[in-house]
């Protein structure tokens, strides 16, 4: 049996179209297929290879703790180098508040994290979520998501869950002093680029503080310069009292975080003693990987780069067809009258060798979020095939 017969035999799958490319070596921005077709991956995995597929300085830390050690331990017993050097760095890229770092395996774990430490901390139940918001897929973190067609064929979910909506100042008053925390895409990812303004966030974050309410931002896609700061968050003069991070952390590795200060964190200690547990979660090879990432996305400037690479997409991707582009940074999302518009768009694209996708629940816009590394050059050369795309499907 070929590759593609034992991915439809014996690996499970999420749906019954899945794209089934073939990857067999990917590097900076493009993926190859085993009969050498390139790929320009548009989407950096969902996120994820911010730092670009396989950067040299990534794979060298990776190949210099390899050969030091692998698992050693539970997480939180043991001294290990690559996961204290990882937390220091992550403490210097913000706000002196928060200063204690948990680390995990994911975005989904790290959520799962933050609300077990909101309501340890605040001893509240009730947790306040967005509209179209997504956090992951585990049980707590799919019972904070925010759209019932993923949800509904597992209820009973956590109890206390209410939702309100992304930007809108009158939903506020809804956080009280019943309220543990209040989570929130910085910005909203899978409701297709949605970014609040500066004084909904303000007065967000000065009702958290009114009510003594948890402020918890998911910037699981948004973090790791991807919006063209560091942290989301930084675009909003905001500092959340727990930040939840994962995707461009790793540098292509799997590793997520939530992190506070230490007197939030200081909980897990005690009543009940390990008050929360995970047996790879910073793993010393994801964690010297995303300490990596870090110095890349630092030395390489990539920060600085971010607003001028989404110009250029913005200027080039004009057509009729398209209704509008959102987005912060390169977070990106192309708008297009509905998705029978759009997947046969995508499907062209993939076929001509660049890699886009759609959102969960805005399936009429095409998701661009490249590596931050990609030059101008790719760009153009993205732009003009996702026009063939569109000028081929007409």
């Amino acid at each position: 049996m070929n590759n593609r017969q034992l991915f439809l035999s014996h690996l499970a799958q999420t749906t019954d179209f899945p794209l089934m490319i073939e990857i067999e070596k990917a590097e900076g921005v493009f993926m190859y297929g085993p009969d050498g077709k390139k790929y320009l991956d548009l989407i950096s995995g969902i996120g994820v290879s911010n730092v670009g597929h396989r950067h040299p300085k990534v794979l060298t830390a990776i190949q210099e703790q390899l050969d030091k050690y692998l698992h050693l331990m539970v997480y939180g017993e043991y001294v290990q180098s690559p996961q204290v050097n990882l937390a220091k760095a992550l403490c210097d890229t913000l706000p002196p508040d928060l200063d204690n770092v948990y680390l995990v395996n994911s975005g989904s774990e790290a959520v799962e994290g933050a609300l077990k430490l909101a309501k340890r901390f605040s001893n509240r139940r009730e947790i306040i979520s967005c509209v179209n918001a997504y956090h992951g897929s585990s049980h707590g973190s799919l019972s904070v998501g925010g759209n019932e067609i993923f949800k509904r064929a597992y209820r009973p979910l956590l109890p206390g869950i209410r939702n309100i909506v992304y930007g809108a100042f009158h939903h506020l008053d809804q956080i009280t002093e019943d309220t543990a925390a209040v989570i929130i895409e910085t910005i909203q990812g899978e409701a297709g680029i949605r970014v609040a303004c500066k004084e909904y966030f303000q007065a967000l974050r000065n009702r958290c503080f009114e009510t003594g309410t948890l402020l918890i931002l998911d910037e699981i896609q948004a973090g790791f310069g991807r919006t063209g700061k560091f942290w989301a968050f930084e675009h909003f003069d905001i500092e959340p009292d727990i930040l939840v991070c994962a995707k461009g952390m790793g540098g292509g590795m799997p590793i997520g975080a939530f992190i506070a200060n230490k007197e939030v964190m200081g909980v897990f200690k005690n009543n009940p003693l390990l008050g929360h547990i995970t047996t790879f979660g910073g793993h010393p090879v994801s964690a010297a990987a995303s300490l990596a990432t870090i110095q890349v996305i630092q030395e390489e400037n990539l920060l600085e780069q971010v607003e001028e690479k989404a110009a250029l997409f913005k200027k080039l991707l004009v057509h009729p067809m398209i209704k509008a582009i959102r987005n912060k940074g390169l977070m990106m999302a192309v708008e297009f009258e509905s998705f029978e518009v759009l997947k046969p768009i995508i499907d062209r694209a993939i076929d001509k060798g660049v890699i886009t996708d759609w959102f969960l629940f805005c399936d009429d816009s095409m998701r661009i979020a490249p590596p931050l590394i990609i030059s101008h050059t790719e760009i153009e050369e993205a732009c003009r095939m996702i026009l063939e795309a569109i000028e081929g499907v007409q």
